[in-house]
């Protein structure tokens, strides 16, 4: 993948490379994109739309995603407990935007995505024995004091396992060669990585939202 545009992205970027090639996504924006376009026929395109009657017709809404799902539900019908297609799209997938056609590499949209603050790291990982840890909480008793020493603990076994060499940070340096391979997998449907692949398709684009460059020395 020499000279590939995949080595100028950025964290945002990466994500989109993998959600746009999630299967449910990808399911999701064809159904998006067809019920859009028939609101155009029938009500306008915007911004000449005529709003009132596109927003009271059942196609341009869905159930408010699940906040707990995700980062927060937006853009709202006159019941709350609904919300416009194209926010319920962002707030199941984790941006504020109109949904992007996963047709489109990162390096030909017209603008970046517009990512929802990175959620929390999920606990349902492949257990990796070297590095995993898991502290032990009574609760009988307070957590406050319990998540402090469980903290200072986790913070010193990681310096533990950075001096053993077993814990380098991650960075979008020194990942983006394994990022390839996994777009490798996933695009050819074959290979040792197809597992992992797929679960970064499904879940883990937006742990990438984590990582930051690299800070540059002078």
């Amino acid at each position: 993948m020499s000279d590939s545009p995949l080595e100028a992205l950025d964290v945002g970027q990466w994500a989109w490379e993998f959600l746009r090639r999630n299967p449910d996504y990808q399911s999701d924006y064809r159904e998006f994109i067809t019920t859009w376009q028939a609101l155009e026929v029938e009500y306008g395109a915007p911004p000449n739309r005529d709003f009132f009657r596109w927003k009271n017709d059942p196609r341009a809404s869905r159930p408010a995603w699940d906040p707990s799902q995700s980062t927060g539900a937006a853009c709202t019908t006159d019941d709350e407990d609904r919300q416009l297609i194209e926010c319920w799209m962002g707030a199941k997938w984790g941006f504020y935007q109109f949904p992007q056609d996963p047709a489109q590499p990162a390096w030909e949209l017209e603008s970046p995505i517009n990512w929802r603050p990175a959620p929390g790291f999920r606990y349902e990982r492949p257990a990796r024995p070297e590095l995993d840890a898991q502290p032990t909480f009574d609760l009988t008793l307070p957590l406050p004091a319990q998540l402090e020493a469980a903290k200072q603990w986790l913070i010193g076994k990681q310096a533990v396992l950075r001096r053993q060499g077993l814990a380098a940070p991650r960075t979008l340096q020194n990942q983006q060669a394994h990022w390839m391979k996994l777009l490798e997998a996933l695009d050819s449907q074959s290979g040792k990585l197809q597992q992992e692949a797929r679960e970064m398709a499904r879940h883990g684009y937006r742990e990438i939202l984590h990582l930051q460059p690299k800070p540059q020395t002078a």
